[in-house]
């Protein structure tokens, strides 16, 4: 699963993509669930979503911010938004938790060379009332070798040339499927981190140190 992660600049997916309205951020090291998040819906727009998706025919908006690939075209939640709302969501890291035994340590996931990259995710927008909310849930995979040791799941991570592809709306949603795949595990890397990232209203840069292994608790995703 992927739980939080982490976005400090978007230059490289602007690169890729072309794309204009994409503006510079604040640098975010502990995004959460139901926080807002940037999103690119196609190659020329990108908008702020909240994470965790709300399907636009559920009567409680009730957020997932999790999509398991092996059941995105047969699963209501999730079916008609991979058919015909995906998106690209931008990060530079992820975090993962440990278990050691009742508590668990922290870890942040990153590719070695530190560049963004972007998780495959679909959306939708959810109306009550005078109310619309816009929101996107990340895909997940079975984890590669780097998240073996502390998950089953893991993101799934486009690769850049497979961006357009993506977010290509005549595209069937059997050979998307095929790119659906755990990121190659040997241009990733994990290393142990705080348990302040366990916090989600502590949001710094020194909860992607590294540290030396430490026991945290378990954290709240919300």
């Amino acid at each position: 699963m992927c739980g939080r992660f982490t976005l400090r600049s978007v230059d490289r997916i602007r690169l890729a993509l072309g794309l204009i309205n994409l503006e510079d951020i604040i640098p975010r090291y502990n995004i959460a669930p139901t926080q807002p998040v940037i999103t690119i819906v196609s190659t020329e727009e990108a908008r702020e979503m909240m994470w965790g998706l709300i399907p636009s025919w559920s009567k409680q908006p009730k957020p997932i911010i999790n999509a398991r690939a092996e059941t995105l075209d047969d699963k209501a939640s999730f079916s008609e938004s991979f058919e015909k709302r995906r998106c690209l969501i931008p990060a530079d890291g992820f975090y993962e938790w440990r278990k050691a035994g009742k508590a668990r340590q922290a870890f942040h996931i990153r590719m070695k060379d530190g560049r963004t990259f972007a998780f495959a995710g679909i959306w939708d927008r959810w109306r009550n009332n005078e109310t619309t909310v816009k929101s996107c849930a990340i895909i997940t995979t079975t984890a590669n070798e780097v998240l073996e040791p502390l998950h089953e799941r893991m993101p799934v991570i486009l690769p850049e040339d497979k961006y357009e592809l993506w977010l290509n709306e005549d595209v069937s949603p059997a050979a998307l499927k095929k790119l659906l795949e755990p990121f190659p595990s040997d241009q990733m890397q994990s290393y142990p981190v705080s348990s302040q990232v366990n916090y989600v209203d502590v949001d710094n840069e020194d909860l992607v140190k590294r540290v030396d292994a430490e026991v945290g608790t378990t954290p709240s995703l919300f």
